[in-house]
């Protein structure tokens, strides 16, 4: 199972590709996670677009991730879910889910990435690494130190995402993370098979 290249769909970023024409292209340049992640939308339309993500990602080897909803993660059959600061609790959740469901876990710290893992996080996200853009609400960048504290202190994989592209996503996999989770860097370019193939071949000379 690798996190090494971790898709987040957005419409809004993506201008105007869908959430399944991004996983469909990022799929095909060998993203290895595609998370859907759209607040505004109703449960109904987001459970129709999970369903269509599930379909994409079906064979592929790539895993399916839902962002926050745990409800339309199982209804599609998807992989996991990830949560952040405002949802359920982990340890709410955890039962819930039937193994071997995935449960990815936002953290911006050692304590809450040990907590997390006591609690049976598959892995945590660092958010953010670096200072972004894509998500307005994600704050300052916690730095490439906080990256390697985490990385030491729990044995689950550790994702960095924010600001990361493929110029520094090396300085991600260097200070031990398993993973970057990208938006912009991938979904905003003009072709997102492409953009999500040159970012898994710069991977790949970090983590030969």
């Amino acid at each position: 199972m690798s996190y090494e290249l971790y898709v987040v769909t957005d419409e809004e970023l993506s201008h105007g590709v869908s959430h399944v024409e991004i996983a469909r292209q990022a799929v095909a340049g060998g993203a290895d996670v595609i998370q859907l992640r759209d607040k505004k939308l109703p449960g109904r339309d987001l459970f129709r677009i999970a369903c269509d993500i599930r379909a994409v990602t079906a064979g592929s080897g790539a895993l399916f991730i839902v962002n926050d909803r745990l409800d339309i993660a199982l209804a599609s059959n998807a992989d996991g879910v990830h949560i952040g600061k405002q949802d359920l609790p982990l340890s709410v959740i955890r039962p819930l889910a039937p193994s071997p469901f995935i449960i990815g876990v936002s953290v911006s710290s050692v304590e809450q990435a040990k907590v997390s893992e006591e609690e049976g996080a598959d892995y945590v996200a660092i958010s953010p690494v670096f200072s972004t853009g894509s998500k307005h609400d994600a704050g300052p960048g916690l730095g490439l130190g906080l990256v390697r504290e985490i990385s030491e202190a729990v044995s689950i994989p550790v994702i960095g995402i924010g600001g990361i592209h493929a110029d520094n996503a090396g300085n991600i996999f260097r200070a031990g993370a398993d993973g970057v989770a990208v938006i912009s860097a991938v979904v905003s370019q003009p072709d997102i098979t492409e953009a999500a193939r040159a970012f898994k071949l710069r991977i790949r000379q970090f983590r030969p």
